[in-house]
Formats: structure tokens, sequence, C-alpha cells
């Protein structure tokens, strides 16, 4: 159901400018101006469309949402070269938004109900990518298709043992140090096809990633947490009528 007004953020007010993601579990918003924008995210169809300056859809978008279509940004209008027809907005606005900030070739790990992979190489070009499940879905994954293995509820926290004695606490650790390892491969695998690449994380399991893959990445892969980059690219691309 679209709720038109709900006070999602708590701060009872609308600001110059307001971008949207839709995502395949939740919507991610951003208000403000980019180098300072303020971000949230609430359940699908929760928001104010006021001030809405762009926004762009990964998820299914309902019927019942009065959209603007003359403000959605379509993969064609992110800047990112040789990019595949096939490819989520999602994945082009991250790539090319942390090669902008890098000015160099990156490795984009987006974090959310898929773990994306995106290499955007030094002249800012798609250079490929990876999926896989993200922490949520194989926990959901784990849960729905065993016997003894109960469902867990995000947000998760990482166990201190590395052993952990309980289940949850085994598929919590399981399921992140997993994700961990397989993007520090990617890492190195990344720097010996894109020499001096840089790694950046974002999306919502960025936070719990960081340390683990901090510990296994090797010293030379510059490591950078950026939780919004999707919404900084739309911002970047679609600023506030007066800019």
């Amino acid at each position: 159901m679209w709720h038109p007004s709900a006070g999602i953020d708590g701060r009872g007010h609308l600001s110059e400018g307001r971008w949207l993601l839709i995502g395949n579990s939740r919507w991610h918003w951003a208000e403000g101006e980019l180098g300072c924008l303020r971000t949230w995210s609430a359940p699908a169809g929760v928001g104010q469309l006021e001030g809405l300056v762009a926004w762009a859809a990964v998820g299914q978008v309902s019927a019942s949402a009065p959209l603007p279509l003359e403000r959605r940004l379509h993969l064609k209008d992110v800047p990112l070269l040789e990019q595949p027809g096939w490819l989520g907005v999602d994945r082009a606005l991250v790539g090319w938004r942390a090669w902008c900030l890098a000015s160099g070739p990156v490795l984009v790990a987006d974090g959310g109900t898929a773990l994306s992979l995106t290499l955007v190489t030094s002249e800012g070009r798609f250079g490929g990518g990876r999926l896989l499940a993200g922490a949520a879905l194989q926990l959901r994954a784990l849960a729905a298709e065993t016997a003894g293995l109960p469902a867990l509820d995000p947000p998760l926290d990482l166990p201190p043992e590395l052993w952990p004695h309980s289940t949850p606490d085994a598929m919590a650790a399981g399921v992140l140090r997993g994700l961990a390892a397989a993007l520090a491969a990617a890492g190195r695998e990344a720097q010996t096809s894109c020499p001096g690449c840089s790694f950046w994380l974002t999306g919502g399991d960025g936070p719990l990633l960081k340390p683990l893959l901090q510990q296994l990445l090797v010293s030379a892969m510059p490591l950078q947490l950026a939780p919004d980059l999707a919404l900084e690219a739309l911002a970047a691309l679609r600023p506030g009528p007066d800019r």
C-alpha cells in the first residue's frame, strides 16, 4: 500500500531535494544536497513524493505509487561506458560514482538483497562483475530449506567468537565470513586485472563486512566504505532544480 505522507525519518520536514532508489526489498531515500545528504531506508511504498527530484528502480514498482515517470532515471542515463543493456541501474550508479570519486579503477561491492560486484576500469568502462546472495537472503534460504535452522531477523551482528557455540551465531558467522572471503578473493583478482584498483563497499551489509574484509585484503588495495553511493550518484546526475 502506498503511504503518501508517512513520517519515516521522524524529522517532519522536507528539504529542497529528494531522491529515491527502489530496491528489491526496501526503498532508499536521500534528501538535502550532494555532499551533505541525509539518507534512510523504509518499507516499500513508504515515503513522501513532494520534492522528489529523481528516482530509479531495481525492484518492482507498484502501480498504485504515483511516481513521476518523467523523473525516472534509467540505465542509459548513467554515463558508465560500455555497460550492457541487462545491467541493473543500481550497479551502474554505484560503479560510476565510485569511479568518479576514486579517479581510477574500482571494484564496488553492493551488499543488499543480492551482493553484486562491479568492476570499472581506469577509463570508466564496465569491466564485468559477479553476483551472489546477500547475507539476509542466505540466512532465509538456510531457514527455509533445512529442518533445524532458525529464521534470523536482520540486522545481524558479527559474533565475537571465531567458532560460535550457538546455532544462530554459527549461521551469522558462517554467512558473513563467507561473504568477506569471497569479496577478498575478488579484490585480489581485480588487482591483477586492473592494477591500482581500489575496493568500495556500499549497501546495507557494507559496515558489517568492512572489518572482516580489512583483515583479508592485501594491504596495497585501498578499501572505502561508502554506504550511499547509489543515492549520491542520483543526486550527482539529477541535482536539484536550482543547481
